[in-house]
Formats: structure tokens, sequence, C-alpha cells
């Protein structure tokens, strides 16, 4: 029995092997969110992943949301939240607490966790070494008038050079997506958006994002992967992806597009979902592809 388990044991090693030479090198940008970031087992795994993937060659960038502790933190300050179009409406007190979660606990806990199993993460807001320089998000109501959500920001421009220092120096960056304007304004991002970006600067091999779904699903709940945009833009013209979904796609099809090699949209429920995409024949998640 115990010869059996070890033969098994060889044949996962055996599938690994050339995914890690093939992407011995790579970028690949992590996007780290969902109940991967609260499940206690979650975390530790995702931890473990990102530790392998830096032994065997690679290269990982974990870019990390924080919705829910943003809004927890809100809620023990007395403060409600409030959302337009799904976004958090961001006045400047909010986004003193978002800076305070994301910049702080959330960021620090994840490198926390990702030195303890080994690695060398070191943790990083956008407004370090002007990584990341935002402008306000720019939105409109069904009535085309301008909405104001605040301290809310898109990404303006990425200047890589610190998070390559880091990878040079055999370092893991750890990034909370938060922006800084030309004139010191700071602002939240969309986890997702920050991600596909830095991916398509750092000329990224892959672009990963955890969710809390399968991955891309038919009607019947069937997982689909090796999507092209074009099957995504018929999946989307006939009504099978929609809702949520939607701006995943556009930021994982936009990364393609701008060079990223491959995007994936994998279910970050399952435990050590990040190297069983990478490096297994099956994966567990939505292979995107141009």
């Amino acid at each position: 029995m115990k010869t059996h388990k070890n033969c098994n044991t060889a044949e996962v090693l055996i599938e690994a092997l050339p995914y890690i030479q093939r992407y011995s090198g790579k970028t690949i940008v992590i996007k780290y969110g969902g109940n991967a970031m609260t499940d206690e087992a979650l975390q530790s795994s995702f931890a473990r992943d990102i530790v392998m993937l830096k032994h065997v060659g690679m290269n990982p960038v974990v870019v990390h949301g924080g919705g829910p502790q943003i809004g927890e933190m809100l809620k023990q300050l007395g403060k409600e939240s409030h959302f337009i179009q799904g976004m958090r409406v961001t006045d400047r007190e909010t986004m003193e607490v978002v800076q305070m979660v994301l910049g702080g606990l959330v960021n620090k806990e994840i490198v926390s966790l990702i030195n303890q199993h080994g690695g060398r993460a070191v943790g990083l807001t956008g407004k370090d070494g002007g990584l990341i320089r935002a402008k306000r998000l720019e939105l409109q109501d069904e009535s085309g008038e301008p909405v104001d959500l605040g301290h809310v920001g898109e990404v303006d421009a990425i200047d890589p050079t610190v998070v390559e220092m880091l990878d040079a120096g055999d370092f893991i960056p750890v990034i909370a997506p938060i922006g800084v304007s030309k004139e010191g304004t700071p602002y939240n991002i969309n986890a997702d958006l920050v991600a596909g970006k830095m991916a398509v600067v750092l000329g990224a091999e892959k672009l990963i994002l955890l969710t809390n779904t399968k991955g891309v699903l038919t009607s019947e709940g069937e997982l689909l992967t090796g999507l092209s945009a074009n099957d995504v833009g018929k999946l989307i013209s006939d009504g099978t992806i929609q809702g949520g979904m939607l701006p995943k796609l556009n930021c994982a099809l936009d990364a393609i597009q701008s060079g990223v090699k491959t995007s994936h949209i994998i279910d970050g429920r399952v435990q050590h979902a990040v190297l069983l995409e990478l490096l297994t024949d099956k994966g567990v998640g939505t292979l995107l592809g141009a």
C-alpha cells in the first residue's frame, strides 16, 4: 500500500516537471481574494503555493483584495458602507480605513503567512516607489450623469522598478491595490484591474484570478476552459456569461490582448488551487488564451 502511494506521488511530480521547466524564470501575477483570503486552511495552502512557485524558479507577484475586511472594519467603527454599481463609495474617512486595512492589516498578514512557510515576501502599496499612479474613476449613471465615488480610482500608469528589484533579489512582492495621483491623492482600485495591468507591465507569462466559483460555466454549470476571445464574445452574446463574471473576463482578456500569454480564472475555494492550475494537466479553472 505504501509503495502504491509513493508511486502516485512520483506520478504527480513527473506531471508537474514539464510545467516547472516551461515556466522557470517567468513572472506569474496572482490576484488573491474571495474565500481563499478568509478561510484558514485556504490561506495556508495559498501561501505554500506561492513559496513553492518561487522555489522552483518562477517569479510570483501577488496582488490582493480585501473588500470584506474593509466592510467589517467600517462596521466596527459605526460607518455604513454604500455601493454604486458594485463599487464602494469612498469618502476621505473611508479611504483612511481602506489604507489601514489593505496596506496594513491584510497586506502584513499575507506577507507574514508566506514568510512563515519559508518565503521572503515584502509588502507594498501602489504608493511605494511610485508603483501605481492612479486617477479618479469616472462613472456615469443610467441617465449619463456623473457619479461621485470619492476616492475610487483606476490605474493611470505603473512603474514596475520596485517589483523588478524584489524579483531579482529573490523576494516575493505582495501588493495592496492603492494608488496615488500626481497630486498625491490616494485612491482605492479594484484588485483585478491592478493585477491585470501589473501583468502587462511586467511582461508576465500568466495572470491568475482567484474567484469563489469553479471558473467560467455553461448555463448547465459545466466548466469551460481553453477559451479564446472569440469564444468569450459568443458566450456573452448568447447570455451564457453574465453578471459578476463579466468584469473578470474583461480583465483577463485585456491582459491577453496586451501581451500576457494566458489568463486563468480559477476556484480559490480549492486547496492548492494555484499549483493545481499551473502544474497539472487538468487544472482547476478556466484558461483563456489569444
